[in-house]
């Protein structure tokens, strides 16, 4: 019997560590036309262990918790996490419910002990807001 608790996984190989890189590597995902929220699990290095969707919504709204963004993060080993959700409308601008996704992200992480890297609006023009970095790029 193969024991898989004891086996890493890989990653595959993406470096993503700036909101550039990651709004870069989730080009298509902004085109989506509902809103949907990502989770990119990385290992120490920022590589990218695990791209998981976890939430399908509306044109305007997905329902996200954290206990769903933090359960494969864990079972990953990851040691940080970004998470990203697209905006079809286009707009950048962060709304009260993902600044209060974000706030409950964040302590989640600070409990589990995992680094909340980047949480990142994306939007089909290709434009992305970053929390972090408050960083806002229009093309």
């Amino acid at each position: 019997m193969e024991l898989k608790l004891l086996q890493v996984k890989e990653s595959s190989g993406e470096k993503l560590n700036s909101p550039w890189a990651i709004a870069d590597y989730m080009i298509e995902e902004a085109k989506a036309d509902r809103e949907c929220m990502w989770v990119l699990h990385l290992n120490n290095s920022n590589m990218l262990i695990e791209k998981e969707l976890i939430s399908i919504g509306t044109i305007n709204a997905s329902m996200s918790h954290p206990r769903e963004i933090f359960k494969k993060a864990i079972l990953n080993g990851s040691r940080s996490i970004a998470t990203v959700h697209n905006h079809p409308g286009g707009k950048l601008k962060p709304s009260e419910s993902d600044i209060e996704i974000w706030e409950r992200i964040e302590k989640g992480g600070e409990i589990l002990g995992i680094i909340i890297l980047d949480n990142i609006i994306v939007t089909p023009s290709g434009g992305y807001h970053s929390k972090k970095g408050n960083d806002y790029f229009e093309p």
